[in-house]
């Protein structure tokens, strides 16, 4: 994310690839999707820069795709960076994300079907309550979704705070609990109760925006 007077903007990404329906570069996910959809062999990698991207279309998928795909870690960072190749994406999953205005402020989410874009359910708004709470209620309400449809479709949202909260059935908020937030923190006890009374098999995963771009369910607002 980049910062313009104090507003948040997404970064452009630039989308190369080289073996697809039309090999190229493109500047859209979307546009990049339509081209390797169902190709089983579709080489194609995501860059920060077009100078970057020009260089590797040129140079060819075998200097930047499989094994050049990956970038170094940084000295004693142990994390592995995220890769940059949108075949790691699972798209036979649903993809969450919260839009808000103000944080704290209204709230409203959304999961969408990761392939087509496809919103399955929405949420809100919810007159007020964080991004955090309401991604975490955005997982939550995939995971009880797909649980009904008998479903073991991994779940992404790109909320780091939210995955930990879903996997320790507990959230860590600062929003405080008063008659102004009643309506959020009535849904998020819910959720928790929900997590703590149900398993499930289905995976929830960090989207990586920096090497895939914007979620799927992405509202625009950032």
């Amino acid at each position: 994310m980049i910062e313009v007077k104090g507003i948040m903007m997404a970064k452009s990404k630039y989308y190369v690839i080289w073996v697809g329906k039309s090999p190229g570069i493109y500047t859209s996910w979307a546009e990049c999707q339509d081209q390797v959809n169902h190709m089983r062999d579709a080489k194609y990698k995501s860059y920060d820069s077009k100078l970057e991207a020009e260089k590797a279309y040129k140079e060819g998928w075998k200097l930047h795709w499989g094994q050049g795909q990956k970038a170094k870690p940084k000295p004693g960072n142990s994390k592995p960076a995220a890769s940059g190749n949108l075949a790691d994406i699972d798209y036979d999953s649903i993809s969450v994300d919260v839009g808000t205005s103000g944080n704290p402020g209204p709230v409203e989410y959304k999961g969408v079907d990761t392939r087509t874009g496809e919103v399955l359910f929405a949420v809100g708004p919810v007159n007020k309550g964080t991004n955090n709470l309401g991604e975490f209620l955005a997982i939550v309400h995939a995971l009880a979704y797909l649980k009904k449809q008998g479903s073991t479709k991994t779940v992404y949202s790109d909320s780091v705070n939210a995955i930990n909260w879903v996997k320790k059935k507990a959230v860590s908020s600062t929003l405080e609990r008063d008659a102004s937030t009643v309506e959020i923190w009535a849904l998020v006890d819910r959720a928790v109760r929900w997590l703590q009374t149900n398993s499930y098999d289905n995976k929830v995963a960090k989207w990586e925006t920096r090497a895939w771009g914007e979620i799927k369910a992405d509202y625009g607002r950032k």
